[in-house]
């Protein structure tokens, strides 16, 4: 929403170098001649905005032309005054314009998606993010920059997107963006204050679109931030890349925009987990569609359509945000872990295992890990208990970090299973629950196959497997998988059950 807007024009004006060119936007005035483009804001009083005083506009260019300066000082080269009339008192100043280097047009970001070298320009594009970025101090205690703000935010939007039906957009895709949106905030809170106390909150641009970005040969070229409003402008500087990795997406495809997310990160040396990126993303691309629908209630027919397409693009990253919750349980030597280690390499997501976490349990005690008989040492009540406990505090802790964690154990309990229950609905995470099925017979086989070859950090022997069987709740919520199938058939399934929820709580 800044007042330059580059799909119209400026400043690279579709002229060729030389001409002259006169672009008005909402907001402003643009006029090139040769190699010069000159901004002009409008008096005009809007919802956001009231730049009817002379005064007004003229703290304005000269704040746009300060916040710019910072990312593109050799473009945005001064302020020009603009003076009416005459007399003794000589002219009046009136209002003050941008002066800035006239770009390309054809050199747009935008404009060069599918073409030869458009890679090595996204990851031009990145670096220079990263590097514009890295030099704005971190913003401490900016409450915008938190769950409640962007929850707000999306609430906004919300009272205007709702229009949509009308445009073509099914109730249901409007209620599950809604549902999604809500959910992720409010399991994500601890994640967004942790961010903002390590300094990850700057003032960035504020509206980083792929038209407003210009690729020359000697670099990119950015420009147009958004100045008029500071607390729509500050924030995580993964919500600020989002707004380009969003219009990337949107131009030239998934696989660019999560190429550029992905430089950026490389350049910025910042880490997240997925799920806050796709958020964001999501997130720019529904403040696109609340701004094309609002064009489409005032009559632009044309907006309907770019708003419908905004709205699946907030709702597949949406859905690319979710963060679940997976338990693959079983008995020993059921292939739980073989299916756990899968689901975790094809998604991309943590794992974590009694296995592991039962050793550094036995340790933390004072005790060497090692088989034991069953019911006793870390296979007897307080030793399950105390796996489990240990095993659920590091899932909080990986949830609450916006990431999808998958959870290897052998969930014999139901009451360890109604405990994680209760954690995904504490952290707002989605449920998923597998269990491994297979003959103890063949289980046992492969246990001593296990122990014959090491290198497994089970301690699990055959007798274990008749043992807790023994113990075994019947467990209902679970989708049962039949283990005995090649390993690739049974990852399959799984990952039909975990993108389809089926029979989930």
């Amino acid at each position: 929403m800044s007042g330059t807007d580059q799909r119209s024009g400026a400043p690279g004006g579709a002229e060729t170098a030389g001409g002259t060119q006169a672009v008005e936007t909402h907001m402003s005035w643009v006029f090139m001649a040769g190699d010069r483009a000159f901004k002009l804001l409008k008096p005009v009083t809007l919802p956001f905005i009231d730049r009817s005083e002379t005064e007004v506009r003229i703290a304005a260019a000269e704040r746009e032309f300060e916040l710019n300066a910072r990312i593109a000082p050799d473009v945005y080269l001064g302020l020009a005054d603009v003076r009416e009339g005459g007399g003794a008192e000589g002219a009046a100043l009136t209002d003050r314009m941008i002066v800035m280097r006239r770009l390309p047009a054809d050199r747009r970001l935008s404009q060069l998606a599918g073409t030869p070298g458009f890679e090595d320009q996204l990851r031009s594009v990145a670096r220079t993010v990263a590097a514009f970025h890295a030099a704005q101090a971190p913003v401490f205690d900016h409450e915008a920059a938190l769950a409640g703000a962007l929850g707000d935010n999306w609430t906004d939007n919300f009272a205007v997107t709702d229009a949509l039906v009308g445009a073509g957009v099914p109730t249901e895709d409007i209620d599950r963006v809604k549902e999604l949106a809500r959910r992720y905030l409010a399991g994500r809170g601890p994640l967004m204050q942790r961010r903002a106390a390590d300094g990850f909150v700057r003032d960035g641009h504020g509206d980083l679109i792929a038209d407003d970005v210009f690729c020359l040969d000697d670099g990119p070229r950015i420009i147009d931030c958004l100045a008029f409003n500071d607390e729509w402008r500050i924030g995580d500087v993964l919500l600020d890349i989002a707004f380009l990795v969003m219009d990337v997406h949107r131009v030239a495809g998934r696989a660019d925009a999560m190429a550029l997310l992905a430089w950026y990160q490389e350049f910025a040396a910042e880490q997240h987990p997925s799920s806050l990126a796709h958020h964001y993303v999501a997130y720019r691309a529904h403040v696109r569609a609340k701004v094309a629908c609002l064009r489409w209630q005032q009559g632009d027919a044309a907006s309907a359509s770019l708003a419908r397409e905004y709205h699946d693009l907030a709702l597949h990253h949406l859905e690319c945000a979710r963060v679940r919750l997976v338990l693959v349980g079983g008995g020993p030597g059921t292939g739980k872990t073989v299916l756990a280690n899968g689901l975790a390499d094809q998604l991309g997501w943590a794992v974590v295992r009694t296995d592991d976490v039962r050793r550094g349990v036995v340790a933390a005690q004072g005790e060497v890990p090692g088989a034991v008989a069953p019911g006793e040492g870390a296979y007897g009540a307080a030793g399950r208990d105390a796996a489990y406990q240990e095993l659920v505090r590091q899932a909080r802790l990986l949830l609450n970090s916006g990431e999808s964690v998958v959870l290897d154990a052998s969930w014999t309990s139901e009451d360890h299973r109604q405990v994680v229950r209760r954690l995904a609905e504490e952290t707002h995470a989605e449920l998923v629950e597998l269990e491994c099925r297979l003959d103890p017979a063949v289980a046992k086989e492969r246990i001593s196959e296990r122990r014959a070859a090491g290198g497994s950090n089970s301690d699990a022997t055959a007798d274990v497997v008749d043992y807790l069987n023994g113990l075994r709740d019947p467990w209902e919520a679970a989708a049962g998988l039949d283990t005995e199938q090649a390993q690739e058939v049974v990852l399959q399934q799984a990952l039909t059950v975990v993108h389809g929820l089926v029979r989930t709580r």
